[in-house]
């Protein structure tokens, strides 16, 4: 089975998307929280469901969209993921430094 690694990157992406939605309704922030985090345990199972990021086009480096929202990560090895960033897709990413 893969293993799943979120980078500081994405948990303070994932800290950031509950601090703003939660202005509006905790209730929610913790609920979008909890659909991003779900959404990538495909990954254990199928790692290249999603798609190659046009962005940056390399084969390692795909999406999964949970909503509004792009899950980046990254194919390090065959046992090992990467969620780089997550990203609300309103947003021009190339002017995002992903690492």
């Amino acid at each position: 089975m893969v293993r799943i690694n979120w980078t500081f990157q994405a948990k303070g992406d994932l800290k950031d998307i509950a601090e703003y939605i939660s202005k509006d309704s905790k209730r929610y922030a913790k609920l979008q929280v909890t659909r991003l985090k779900t959404r990538t345990r495909i990954l254990k199972t199928q790692t290249r469901s999603g798609k190659i990021v046009p962005e940056i086009n390399q084969e390692n480096i795909r999406e999964l969209i949970e909503g509004s929202y792009r899950i980046i990560y990254k194919i390090v090895e065959d046992n090992q993921i990467d969620i780089l960033t997550i990203h609300h897709s309103a947003r021009d990413l190339t002017r995002r430094k992903i690492e």
